[in-house]
């Protein structure tokens, strides 16, 4: 989880400058997941590696790609784009983690086709918990239905709505807009969400 820009209603003036940390949290200021994983390596599955609807393992060092039926599986891939987070497309809202694929020499490459590019590979976990589902705490992007805790300086970070986070959440994301007007006048605090509708419209909670 990353920190993103929080506009307080009553503020005369708009705060700039602020985004999350690189990764994810680049210029739509989507929310980053506290730890990055471990860079993925190749298992040999597959013509692609961590292609959609395939699946990887969990590991201390590493995430290497299984069949979704082993018993090793533990995220399916719900969305696959080359290059990195930060330039390529936002992974779906729901996304419980992001995967960052290294660039593989032809040695390692497993279809034979002379190298593995960089990319990322957006996972959602194949059992609960969904930390990317509206209020989980976590996933590398706000969405409507998260909560958040104040940083100061205008900046904010995702925390569970049942208040089993680290922090005890303080405002929750009711509505996604594409202009602070549009948000409703109990708005308290606007959080940049990025995509479509960039401006998220929170409350006290």
């Amino acid at each position: 989880m990353g920190a993103v820009c929080a506009l307080m209603a009553l503020l005369a003036t708009l705060l700039t400058g602020c985004q999350g940390p690189g990764g994810d949290g680049g210029k739509d200021g989507r929310l980053t997941t506290g730890a990055s994983p471990a860079p993925a390596r190749t298992s040999g599955f597959g013509a692609v590696f961590l292609a959609v609807d395939e699946c990887s393992s969990f590991g201390t060092t590493s995430f290497t790609e299984v069949g979704c039926r082993s018993e090793r599986a533990a995220a399916k891939v719900v969305a696959r784009h080359d290059g990195t987070a930060g330039d390529g497309p936002a992974c779906p809202g729901t996304t419980d983690f992001v995967l960052h694929i290294s660039e593989q020499s032809p040695v390692s490459d497993e279809d034979g086709d002379g190298a593995i590019p960089q990319g990322y590979a957006c996972m959602r976990n194949l059992q609960p918990p969904h930390p990317g589902d509206p209020g989980g705490g976590g996933g590398p992007r706000t969405i409507q239905g998260d909560c958040v805790y104040s940083l100061g300086d205008g900046q904010v970070r995702e925390t569970a709505c049942d208040g089993t986070g680290r922090k005890r959440p303080e405002y929750k994301v009711t509505e996604a807009v594409t202009r602070r007007d549009r948000c409703p006048l109990s708005t308290a605090l606007y959080v940049q969400l990025g995509g479509e509708r960039p401006v998220g419209c929170a409350r006290p909670v």
